[in-house]
């Protein structure tokens, strides 16, 4: 806890005032551009990785970058996704899967998840991704995970597509996903 709070205390006294007209445009509104969707593992930090600034992206993180399909899971993801689109009007929607996925290996490996109900029960969005790169043949583990993670993004947009916000977008021609 102690370095958490000597961070904010240097994040106040050095990047603050070096920032602070940004801040205070924050303060009061916010217009980020993408919805970027990515995993909760601790070593992927979209800000970071993307080279955005404060505000240019609304971001969520859960465990395997999920998007439940509409109507399958009322929840944070949903109402993050619906809010983005339909009243931030976000343009672009990022789904960022990553080497080396904790959720992704564990379907891919077909882990036992039954002392972990809630992570079961939650990597059941990427049903689809699992039975497709099951089917497929890997010269080694580490191409199995690897397919396993793009195959997951292909399924994460494809239950994003479910979302009406997201369906009226691209009917639109408002919306853009990205792989």
């Amino acid at each position: 806890m102690e370095k958490l709070v000597k961070g904010f205390r240097r994040f106040r006294e050095e990047a603050f005032p070096a920032r602070e007209d940004l801040f205070q445009k924050l303060a009061h509104a916010q217009s980020p551009h993408t919805l970027f969707v990515a995993c909760s593992d601790s070593r992927v930090v979209p800000e970071l990785l993307t080279h955005r600034e404060p505000g240019e992206m609304l971001v969520v993180r859960n465990a395997g970058n999920i998007v439940p399909s509409y109507g399958s899971e009322t929840g944070g993801v949903s109402a993050s996704v619906e809010y983005a689109v339909a009243v931030l009007g976000v343009c672009d929607v990022a789904i960022c899967g990553h080497s080396d996925c904790g959720a992704m290996t564990a379907l891919a490996h077909d882990h036992d998840l039954s002392r972990l109900p809630a992570v079961s029960h939650w990597l059941r969005h990427a049903d689809a991704a699992k039975s497709v790169n099951a089917a497929r043949i890997y010269r080694s583990d580490a191409a199995r995970l690897d397919g396993m993670v793009r195959q997951n993004v292909v399924a994460q947009i494809a239950n994003l597509r479910t979302h009406p916000s997201v369906a009226l977008a691209l009917a639109q021609d408002r919306l853009t996903l990205v792989l």
